[in-house]
């Protein structure tokens, strides 16, 4: 008899810090994985590789083959390492042509990277802030650069995807600041240790993700969609605490107290809403740079 639980999962980006770290989860949670980027990854990822462009449709195609489900994470991760127009042709085209190749071949299950940055922070190039805390995924997205708005279009183009496929899944993943443990550390030793740049933070929101965490939503994101199918999604994925040592409500009275507080907001936790990946996908963080101290 055939485990359908278990998935032949095609990684894109699986050579980046997330990709990486998606493989090894899926490998270890028992799934089969085909992993694609466009350079040789630094360590063998213990799975099949295979070498490609993210504009390569017949490769892609290939690659595919046999395969039940599509992590989509290929992307330019920040601006400044490309010129603008190249950064968003590059992130939408990448989405684009793994969810169309991923739907011709009949995989009804994906996950696509998307960003906190698609709603204003991040790189913004001035110093913006949100409306109000937690911010949940209906909050306008502002973003005024290249990389927020590849991520809104990014999104939009899952959503198509699933206009014309009615019985297809897609998660669109929000993270904010996928960080690894000693990266973690170093931001909080350098926060305390040195002037703080208040416009900085606030436009951050002192989000980030324990890359662990990151990594088990875009596993739990294909399982779900295997037994229960959600259409298409858009999930906060962001630690449930601030990357400060100072509670989300001092900080707001003290630097932003024309930023709301909706009714029944956090007023130690972090500033993103959190629970609609808990409801879609069963997904909560499991770390916090708290634990590292």
């Amino acid at each position: 008899m055939v485990d359908v639980s278990r998935e032949q999962v095609l990684v894109t980006g699986a050579a980046g810090k997330l990709g990486r770290a998606v493989v090894a989860d899926l490998l270890d949670a028992g799934h089969q994985v085909v992993a694609v980027d466009r350079r040789q990854p630094e360590e063998d990822p213990g799975t099949r590789f295979v070498r490609l462009e993210g504009d390569d449709v017949p490769g892609l195609a290939a690659a595919l083959e046999g395969c039940t489900a599509l992590v989509a994470l290929a992307s330019v991760p920040s601006p400044g390492s490309l010129p603008p127009h190249q950064l968003f042709r590059d992130n939408t085209q990448a989405a684009f042509v793994a969810l169309q190749v991923a739907t011709a071949a009949g995989v009804r299950r994906a996950v696509v990277a998307s960003s906190g940055s698609a709603y204003v922070t991040a790189w913004s190039p001035r110093p913006t802030m949100v409306d109000e805390v937690p911010v949940r995924e209906e909050h306008p997205l502002r973003n005024a650069e290249e990389y927020g708005l590849s991520k809104q279009v990014s999104e939009e183009i899952a959503a198509m995807f699933c206009r014309r496929h009615p019985d297809l899944s897609v998660a669109a993943l929000r993270f904010h600041w996928i960080a690894t443990a000693e990266e973690q550390r170093e931001r909080m030793t350098a926060q305390r240790g040195g002037p703080r740049d208040w416009p900085e933070e606030l436009r951050q929101m002192w989000g980030y993700v324990d890359l662990r965490d990151a990594a088990r939503a875009c596993r739990l994101a294909v399982e779900t969609a295997q037994r229960r199918p959600y259409g298409f999604a858009v999930l906060n994925v962001v630690a449930a605490d601030l990357l400060a040592d100072e509670t989300l409500d001092a900080l707001l009275s003290a630097h932003a107290p024309h930023v709301r507080r909706s009714p029944g907001g956090p007023s130690a936790g972090g500033a993103f809403a959190i629970d609609r990946a808990r409801e879609v996908i069963g997904w909560e963080p499991r770390h916090s740079w708290r634990d590292l101290d």
